[in-house]
């Protein structure tokens, strides 16, 4: 998307300058987020294929050269580091609001996040792990701050600017997301891995040089902290985490020198604390004697959401691993007589969300003018029910690719329309429901809890891939997609019950 500004009026030439009759602030925003983006979605396009090639799940004739490891190890891996990018949005945030602000947490996020592309641009197992463990706490801080200060740009929550502002915002993101694959993952799977994650890097470069040139037309607000640490807090915070680092060093160590140390050992432990912390959360809110028993009751309306999401994160994200693995071993790289590589499929999702979701958005207001537009838990329901579909669908090219066959490339390109259909269903209402349901007193945090969701949906993926079930078989998928339609039917038959603790929340 083109980055042009115009004149807030045409007739006064003294006028400040806008990006697309918003303040000029969110160019920068809207750059920063697209590289973001663009860096993350092509290092991921890449990962999984990565993760296995050389190894005995790679395609046959594939490039060689990475760590070789079977799938079900890879994909737990890849859900691992999806979940870990949004489970550190919540301390993310909480670093932006108590310690540095959310400017200054956003540029060491971006420097953090292009220092761990370039640590996977080194050959090397240990490169490796490192450098993906940089873009995920990168990842974190940049999430929920870079939104933030999009928000700083308006006159507060009755702008009527404001949700255009986020529309424009959520462009940037998927023009990124799109154009990412197209360009990092055909260098890196058909020139060389390293040097598609140091595109990754370039892009990240790019992203953080753009912002730093433009904070100068940022609010002054992003640069405040809302809330800083006190001397007490500091040296609490401090304590405990230099606590837990001695623990998990002495835990490794042990482990390490004894030679009981495999990758489970590092993933296992990160993968059930990513189950146990949203659950630990929302139990803490739960029981929290402060809430008035409104409150409490919609965090109980709340937690069907939340486990909703879980089930319809679980399979959405496969997209980079199980759908990934798919298109590059059993579906046709090509297109009346044009050849691709697989990870141009990583495109397609993106794309749908660009055509479908103003289709979308604007059927919800023609719908609301007829007073049918579907309530929350309806759309929730259509949101998993969907999702389901896609996996049940999924099972069709997987039988017919069992001989060996190679599927047209249009069973995955349908595939990710239905899912696509399915996150317009459900992400933006959910995100919507989570600030409107959300107690006084959690306010601010009520946003990274809603990512805690597609944490959990992903370390049960990840635990799914660590105890060695098959998440590329037909069975497995299709399972898969019927739990996700039965939670779907959960919901529907609940609705009533749950619009009841909803409260005066549609």
């Amino acid at each position: 998307m083109a980055s042009s500004l115009t004149k807030a009026s045409a007739g006064n030439p003294g006028a400040e300058k806008t990006f697309f009759g918003h303040p000029r602030g969110l160019a920068t925003l809207f750059m920063t987020e697209m590289w973001e983006r663009f860096s993350f979605y092509g290092m991921r396009a890449l990962l999984v294929l990565y993760l296995v090639a050389g190894g005995p799940d790679a395609k046959t004739g594939s490039q060689g050269g990475g760590l070789a490891m079977d799938m079900a190890t890879a994909t737990a891996i890849y859900s691992v580091y999806l979940a870990m990018v949004y489970l550190l949005a919540m301390p993310g945030g909480w670093f932006g609001d108590r310690v540095w602000g959310p400017r200054k947490t956003v540029a060491v996020a971006a420097g953090v996040i292009m220092t761990g592309h370039l640590a996977l641009a080194i050959p090397g197992q240990a490169a490796f792990f490192v450098g993906l463990a940089l873009v995920a706490a990168g990842s974190g801080l940049l999430k929920a701050n870079i939104s933030t200060m999009v928000g700083h740009l308006y006159d507060g929550p009755q702008d009527p600017r404001r949700d255009g502002g986020f529309t424009v915002f959520y462009i940037g993101i998927n023009v990124g997301a799109f154009a990412a694959p197209l360009v990092i993952g055909t260098v890196g799977q058909n020139v060389n891995w390293h040097l598609g994650f140091a595109l990754a890097a370039a892009g990240m470069a790019l992203g953080l040089i753009q912002f730093l040139i433009g904070t100068r037309h940022l609010s002054p607000k992003s640069s405040e902290i809302p809330k800083p640490l006190s001397a007490q807090e500091r040296n609490s915070t401090l304590f405990k985490g230099l606590a837990w680092l001695i623990v998990a060093t002495v835990f490794y160590g042990i482990v390490t020198f004894t030679g009981h140390f495999t990758i489970k050992w590092a993933l296992l432990p990160i993968t059930l604390l990513g189950l146990l912390i949203p659950v630990a959360v929302l139990v803490r809110i739960k029981r929290d004697k402060e809430l008035t028993q409104t409150e409490q009751t919609k965090v109980s309306g709340y937690i069907w959401f939340f486990a909703a999401a879980a089930v319809f994160w679980m399979i959405y994200d496969q997209g980079g691993s199980t759908m990934s693995f798919f298109g590059e071993n059993k579906t046709a790289g090509s297109v009346f007589g044009f050849d691709f590589p697989s990870t141009w499929f990583q495109s397609v999702n993106p794309l749908w969300v660009m055509a479908l979701a103003p289709v979308i958005a604007w059927g919800w207001l023609a719908l609301n003018r007829k007073g049918k537009e579907p309530s929350t838990t309806r759309k929730f329901a259509m949101g998993l029910w969907l999702v389901g579909a896609s996996f049940i669908v999924f099972v069709i090219p997987m039988a017919m690719a069992g001989d060996g066959t190679k599927v047209t490339p249009m069973w995955l390109v349908t595939i990710y329309m239905i899912q696509t259909v399915g996150e317009l269903c459900l992400s933006p209402v959910g995100l919507s429901v989570t600030t409107k349901m959300a107690p006084a007193k959690y306010a601010s945090q009520m946003t990274g809890v809603w990512f805690l969701a597609v944490t959990a949906g992903d370390c049960i993926t990840g635990l799914l891939g660590l105890a060695g079930v098959d998440l590329n078989g037909a069975a497995v998928v299709g399972a898969q997609g019927v739990l996700a339609v039965i939670a779907g039917l959960g919901v529907w038959f609940s609705r009533k019950r749950i619009e009841a603790l909803m409260g005066d929340v549609r």
